[in-house]
């Protein structure tokens, strides 16, 4: 149940179209549900203004079903992040409205489209390879309730394909620049745009990337004053996070 939901219930209840037992009911898992293998946060929405986030791996795909639908019966729009396609099928078999992205493993439930973020997201990746982690991001932005622009496959060794899209970067609020290899990206990006960048490093790359260690380090070290970056692959806390940054601040500061 997330702040408009409550609100709305309160109304109801102060207008009489819902009783009190009733509304005791609606709100008896708040603040969180024990499942016994998982207590599900159902105030994660009042306090950040989106669902508590379903991480599949490492979960049986029964596990993963029974959270969700324990947050789909109080929530709108439910992520699932990184979700082999037999968890993601035993989702979808047992629920309906589920929409699932195979090369990020993300699955989502995206029932309020209402769009939440003053601008546009754009969100780059260096190669191809790297569109599983930019997908991420991607998806977890879009849900969020922001307008999300991708591009792919601009990388350093072809600038000039990132030069192609630079009126398309600087329309953005946000960019998150998803890179491996030597991850030189996020800073040419930096140095074009004055919006907040959010670099993920990815494991894409040979023997001396480990595993995108290089990229991660190269990230860290960006000339551009506006690069900040997050771990490796984590695709999903740079499209959480960019959601953060392209909210109204009146609207986010009401999420707590």
């Amino acid at each position: 149940m997330d702040a408009a939901q409550l609100r709305l219930l309160f109304e109801q209840v102060r207008s009489g179209e819902v009783d009190l037992d009733a509304a005791m009911t609606r709100v008896r898992h708040l603040p969180f549900e024990d499942l016994g293998f998982a207590k599900v946060d159902h105030h994660r929405a009042l306090r950040h203004g989106m669902p508590e986030v379903i991480l599949a791996k490492g979960k049986t795909p029964e596990q993963v079903l029974s959270i969700a639908q324990h947050l789909l019966a109080t929530s709108n729009n439910v992520l699932i992040t990184r979700a082999d396609r037999a968890c993601a099928r035993f989702v979808l078999d047992n629920t309906t409205g589920g929409e699932y992205f195979p090369l990020s493993g993300a699955l989502r439930f995206w029932r309020d489209r209402l769009q939440q973020g003053t601008g546009i997201i754009a969100v780059v990746c260096a190669g191809t390879s790297d569109i599983p982690v930019a997908e991420e991001a991607q998806v977890t932005a879009e849900v969020m309730g922001n307008s999300v622009v991708a591009i792919h496959d601009v990388g350093v060794a072809g600038i000039h394909r990132l030069m192609h899209h630079r009126e398309q970067l600087l329309e953005a609020r946000v960019v998150v620049v998803c890179a491996g290899m030597e991850g030189a990206l996020p800073s040419a990006v930096g140095g074009l745009v004055s919006c907040p960048v959010i670099a993920v490093p990815t494991s894409v790359g040979y023997g001396a990337s480990f595993h995108g260690l290089a990229a991660l380090l190269g990230m860290l070290n960006s000339c551009a004053s506006n690069v900040t970056v997050v771990n490796i692959d984590n695709g999903f806390g740079a499209g959480y996070v960019a959601s953060l940054i392209n909210r109204p601040y009146p609207e986010a500061s009401r999420a707590f």
